[in-house]
């Protein structure tokens, strides 16, 4: 029978897992607890430290419910949602990179014309945003769904403000060239939930809640991975430190500053608008 201290246990742990049958499972488990255990031990973990985490992830998870996920939220904060996103789409030259989805998209939006105003008569700065989508090699794609989603000029999304219409929010069908375009307003930026555990951390450590203003972009087309990105408005003062840490400097935006005339659609403009012009690639499934 074996003494249990701080030097073997953590063998003896991993052994017990040696008889998984599910190789995949067996490999993250037992790294877990090689993981869990060296931080425990670089740290010299407390009881009390251990049983006040305990309570931490206890009230993590009663904040969750069908409308938030604190889990994810800490996720975020801790830069595990940004790492995995990276391990898993690994892009080839031409392909645009992608960022977190974000708790705010609600499934497959309504398909919108081109050129359609999403914003309708919500206060801010006009915006016109023309995309493409191409392959890497730079052949449009047609036929892509493009949705898109954002906040308003306070930093609200739909969802949190529970309006019956869709607002800031839409599905637009790429042309034979690739092409989509929409108008609505500069987003803003804002903080993210931060009445809870995470936002607890976060104030204890000193750490703000705020993400860079952006327009969130979800572009599917057969034979392609699906595309999770942003597009960050160019300025912002959080750029710099996105508390999710989802900002790259391929995502950040180039806008246009315009007076008056009419809009790519043809339609009039205001005396002063935005326009922002990008082009995303996507990656073939067997790149």
């Amino acid at each position: 029978m074996l003494s249990f201290d701080e030097h073997n246990l953590t063998d003896e742990v991993v052994k017990r897992f040696a008889e998984c049958p599910d190789p995949r499972l067996k490999q993250v488990v037992q790294a877990l607890v090689r993981h869990a255990h060296a931080f425990v031990k670089e740290v010299e973990l407390t009881e009390a430290e251990w049983i006040a985490a305990i309570g931490f992830l206890t009230r993590t998870g009663h904040m969750c419910d069908d409308k938030r996920q604190e889990f994810i939220l800490l996720s975020d904060v801790l830069g595990i949602s940004m790492l995995v996103d990276a391990i898993n789409h690994r892009m080839p030259d031409g392909a645009t990179e992608t960022t977190v989805l974000g708790p705010f998209y609600l499934g497959e939006h309504r398909v919108t014309p081109y050129g359609a105003d999403i914003a309708a008569n919500e206060p801010g700065e006009r915006l016109f945003v023309e995309g493409t989508v191409s392959s890497p090699a730079g052949a449009p794609i047609a036929g892509a769904a493009v949705d898109i989603w954002h906040s308003d000029d306070e930093g609200f999304y739909d969802a949190q403000k529970g309006t019956e219409e869709p607002s800031l929010r839409a599905r637009f069908i790429t042309d034979a060239e690739g092409r989509f375009g929409f108008r609505t307003i500069v987003p803003s930026s804002y903080p993210i939930p931060h009445d809870g555990p995470v936002g607890q951390l976060l104030e204890a450590t000193k750490r703000h809640p705020m993400r860079p203003a952006h327009i969130h972009f979800r572009i599917a087309a057969p034979g392609h991975e699906t595309l999770v990105t942003h597009l960050f408005m160019p300025g912002d003062p959080w750029l710099e430190s996105d508390a999710v840490f989802g900002v790259k400097e391929s995502l950040v935006a180039t806008l246009d500053g315009r007076a008056g005339g009419a809009y790519p659609d043809g339609s009039p403009a205001p005396p002063s608008w935005q326009l922002l012009r990008h082009g995303f690639g996507l990656k073939p499934v067997n790149a």
